[in-house]
């Protein structure tokens, strides 16, 4: 059965037979058609539809996949740049003070601690015979130290400072004075931004000293959390 519909803004074909059919139907008609004539594709391939909006549909269709090639193009551009900004930013070190049984100290001037025992150095921003870590990348950066000292016994004086320093400017510091403990350690985590070419680094305040680290117990690390762009 072939049903014919004429209304104010469609013509609709409901095909349930052949498209021969319906295209005998149609072009006996000799009455004006609402919309102005019907698109075959739009008739016969899809067996339902209305000659009123094919049109508009299929340059909603072209509309919309124009727009869908865009928004691809625009991701493609998004997902280039974070992987230029991201490139080569794979930052992070891990080293430790050398077990030593004596003392590092005290000095007469603030001496910047030499780190020398490096299980990670990601990026190879941290120079080991400097203690100093220099940023390959401008970012935000977390960085941690841990500060730890053995004088033997109780009623010997625990007495040392340590200072994290950025381009000689104080940060951040742990300090320790007592007779009443003989060991202690005390850790602080910090983060900073950085640009290209800062340097930061741990130093031992003068006067002070640091004894009996024979497990490497005293530590410095750092890492990229994310990178700034480079103006």
């Amino acid at each position: 059965v072939t049903h014919l519909f004429l209304a104010s803004n469609c013509f609709y074909i409901n095909n349930s037979h052949s498209s021969g059919l319906c295209l005998d139907v149609l072009m006996s008609y000799t009455g004006s058609l609402p919309c102005g004539g019907w698109d075959c594709e739009c008739a016969f391939r899809r067996q339902q539809s209305c000659c009123c909006v094919a049109q508009p549909l299929f340059d909603l269709e072209e509309a919309t996949f124009i727009r869908m090639v865009g928004l691809w193009e625009g991701l493609s551009h998004l997902n280039s740049q974070i992987e230029e900004l991201t490139a080569g930013c794979k930052i992070s070190f891990n080293a430790a003070m050398l077990p030593m049984s004596g003392c590092l100290g005290p000095f007469t001037s603030n001496v910047s601690i030499s780190y020398q025992s490096v299980s990670l150095n990601q990026g190879n921003g941290y120079n080991p015979a400097l203690g100093t870590f220099t940023a390959p990348h401008a970012g935000l950066y977390s960085f941690s130290f841990t500060a730890y000292s053995n004088v033997g016994s109780a009623g010997q004086r625990l007495y040392q400072k340590m200072q994290l320093m950025k381009n000689g400017q104080l940060i951040a510091s742990s300090w320790e004075d007592n007779r009443e403990d003989s060991e202690d350690s005390s850790s602080q985590t910090v983060l900073l931004q950085l640009r290209r070419g800062c340097q930061v680094y741990v130093e031992l305040m003068s006067g002070r000293q640091l004894c009996g680290d024979t497990q490497g117990q005293n530590t410095f690390s750092g890492y990229l959390v994310y990178p700034f762009s480079e103006q």
